[in-house]
């Protein structure tokens, strides 16, 4: 197996490898030993069993929240997720990603195409040269890892979709073009205006004005794919509205004041190339994975909005 991996910088890092097997074998249930080892004394036992219950036995997924140096990156000071922050995680990231694409998709979906591992670090990993922090890893399609969990605020979604969410979606889309490639004709509709060393110094509406959701969506063709199609599952109406409003020709946005500031012509209909992304990445995940990005948003909404049937 070659596993390669990609650091994006400032909100996720993702990385993501294919790997083939030489001999075909019938899989069993799960890749992981479920015998009941855990421990009955344990503070953390009544946690650790629904862990159990609602990952490993029903997704095939080891959830890991018990920081270890061998399941961690050493080139950073990494503080442990706590107790009460990592139950509201576990129980957050399967009510509004995991069940989600069960409700839409199939409950087999997940536990076929999903990652194999989930591991929660409290502390963002702080790049010191660069002045930006990783958030979010995935490495190979096997094992994502999310940071700065200690700050999540479960009334706060707007919040919570920007640092988690939004790169759960993000590093998920990326295991699923690796397993059936996005249509070459992606690539077209920014062909030239890709730039993976500069990205962070567009802001949102130089960004949008070019034809990206966000700025990181201008570094390269796939993370311009996979942005697509996160930003479109969780953004509002309002805030998706605010995108097309900036892409739009001439580009516009809305201050804080409400003020209408207009942006220089830079003679791209951003708005127009925004939404035929949106079009052949919804058709790709329709025709490739029998998914329906519109339901799947719908879902997704409809969670956050009664957010305490999860906690």
């Amino acid at each position: 197996m070659n596993k390669t991996t990609h650091k994006i910088l400032i909100i996720f890092l993702v990385s993501l490898s294919l790997f083939s097997c030489q001999k075909e074998e019938a899989f069993s249930p799960t890749i992981f030993d479920t015998t009941d080892t855990l421990n009955l004394n344990s503070a953390s036992y009544p946690f650790d069993l629904w862990l159990k219950d609602s990952y490993l036995t029903t997704y095939n997924l080891d959830f890991r929240y018990k920081m270890q140096d061998v399941g961690s990156d050493m080139d950073y000071n990494l503080v442990p997720v706590s107790y009460n922050k990592a139950q509201q995680m576990a129980k957050l990231i399967k009510y509004l990603w995991f069940d989600v694409y069960g409700t839409v998709v199939g409950p087999e979906f997940l536990k076929e195409n999903g990652p194999r591992m989930i591991h929660l670090i409290g502390s963002p990993a702080y790049n010191p040269v660069s002045g930006t922090i990783v958030l979010g890893t995935a490495e190979g399609g096997i094992k994502v890892t999310l940071y700065r969990c200690n700050e999540l605020d479960p009334t706060d979604i707007d919040t919570m979709n920007i640092y988690y969410f939004k790169t759960m979606h993000h590093e998920f889309a990326h295991i699923l073009h690796q397993k059936r490639n996005y249509p070459v004709e992606f690539g077209q509709l920014s062909k030239g205006l890709y730039n993976p060393l500069g990205w962070q110094n567009l802001s949102d509406s130089e960004a949008a004005t070019k034809g990206f959701v966000s700025p990181y969506g201008g570094s390269q063709i796939r993370e311009d794919f996979v942005e697509i199609i996160a930003n479109y599952l969780v953004k509002s109406d309002a805030d998706w509205n605010n995108i097309l409003l900036m892409a739009s020709k001439p580009g516009s946005y809305e201050d804080g004041n409400g003020k209408i500031i207009v942006l220089p012509d830079d003679g791209i209909d951003g708005k127009a190339v925004i939404l035929r992304k949106l079009e052949m990445a919804s058709n790709w995940l329709k025709n490739s994975w029998s998914i329906d990005i519109v339901k799947l948003r719908a879902e997704i909404i409809k969670r956050e909005a009664n957010l305490s049937e999860a906690l």
